[in-house]
Order: structure tokens, then C-alpha cells, then sequence
């Protein structure tokens, strides 16, 4: 699924040069990627050695492995987002 769009594409692989073939935009992208995690370090749960800047551009990561539920990536960040304020505001609490 195009994180960009949110349609489904029907590809067996996903090269640095895929694109989607509704909107055009990267598909070998830490967006679409599995991996992808806000607010980890470089935003990403592998252990990267250099950041990508741009996560809508494709790139050369080699850790890269398609998404197959986009969702996901909002949901596990807004959770963790939660749960540490949580943990911030009893630390405070008297």
C-alpha cells in the first residue's frame, strides 16, 4: 500500500526506483517501510548508521521491508506518544 495515496499496489518487489503508479511518489521510502518508527532513533527501529532526512524519498536503505499495514506506523507512535506523557506527568504529580 502507497503510504502517499493509501491504495493498494500490486508489485512483487519494490526497487530504489519504484514508484507508485497512482500518484508517483517513492515507494522504496522509510514511509512505506516496516521499520519506520517515529520518534525512535533516525526513525527507524533498526539500528541505521546515518539519518535519512527526507522519508518520502527513496533510498538506499538496505534494511527497507514493505509495510504491509501503513496504519500501523500512526497507531504504535500515538501509543507510545501516550504512554510516556503518562509516565512524564506522574513523575510530577503530588
Amino acid at each position: 500500500m502507497c503510504k502517499k495515496c493509501g491504495k493498494t499496489i500490486e508489485t512483487k518487489e519494490i526497487f530504489r526506483t519504484s514508484v507508485c503508479p497512482f500518484c508517483g511518489a517513492d515507494l522504496h521510502s522509510c514511509i512505506n517501510c516496516k521499520f519506520y518508527a517515529p520518534g525512535s532513533h533516525y526513525d527507524c527501529h533498526e539500528s541505521v548508521e546515518e539519518v535519512v532526512y527526507d522519508k518520502e524519498k527513496a533510498n538506499f536503505c538496505y534494511y527497507f521491508s514493505v509495510n504491509s499495514n501503513p496504519a500501523s506506523v500512526e497507531s504504535n507512535f500515538l501509543e507510545e506518544r501516550n504512554k510516556n506523557r503518562q509516565a512524564f506527568n506522574s513523575l510530577f504529580k503530588s
